[in-house]
């Protein structure tokens, strides 16, 4: 029979941010806490798969009642513009800015400069083609794309993403305008950890990628 505090600790240590010592502090603070408390956590933790949805759109994670996300079935916002972020955080702090209104989709990663990661790549030259492409029953209308804003963070492997996304992204430049944040983020700096000021600036000062 395995360890039981090691083999949690090594589990915890695969969480983005967490060391193995921070893993371990963890597992005795549970054991530490009423075991009420464990019960909570390994109710939520099991209720995820059946209480959070992909949306179809943007493909981020959402525990709403509907499968499209409220970002995706609101009809207010602006069908011109898709920001692309590396992931959920990224779009919750975009959103506490207030300052962008469009349409989103999030790539579920980066690509590292050794070539690991993996990014939607299929999923996105899908997007952007059936919001360039007519709307079902209406060959004169489409969707109206006019800019996709490269959110990536300000790191190397946020620039080495936002180049592979170029790339994606090249057959459609005669269409689409594509357009990166601007001043404002510190390079080495992550979308997710940025202050909302940061953001609408970074935004308003966007340019033409």
């Amino acid at each position: 029979m395995g360890n039981a505090i090691e083999e949690l600790a090594t589990a915890l240590a695969r969480l983005p941010g967490i060391g193995p010592r921070q893993a371990k502090r963890f597992v005795y603070y549970l054991l530490a806490a009423p075991a009420s408390e464990r019960t909570t956590l390994a109710d939520l933790v099991t209720s995820l798969g059946s209480q959070v949805r992909q949306c179809p759109e943007c493909l981020r994670f959402h525990s709403g009642g509907a499968n499209i996300c409220n970002y995706c079935s609101d009809k207010s916002r602006d069908d011109t513009q898709l920001m692309i972020v590396e992931k959920d955080q990224d779009l919750a702090a975009v959103e506490r800015a207030g300052t962008y209104k469009g349409r989103y989709f999030v790539l579920g990663g980066v690509l590292t400069l050794s070539g690991k990661g993996i990014i939607r790549e299929q999923e996105l030259v899908h997007t952007i083609e059936s919001r360039l492409a007519p709307k079902s029953g209406h060959p004169m209308s489409t969707f109206g794309l006019k800019e996709v804003v490269l959110a990536c963070s300000a790191t190397s492997e946020g620039e080495h993403t936002a180049d592979r996304v170029r790339e994606l992204l090249a057959p459609y430049r005669d269409r689409v305008k594509i357009s990166t944040l601007g001043r404002g983020l510190a390079t080495g700096s992550e979308l997710e950890y940025s202050d909302a000021e940061t953001l609408r600036a970074a935004l308003q000062n966007r340019h033409e990628s």
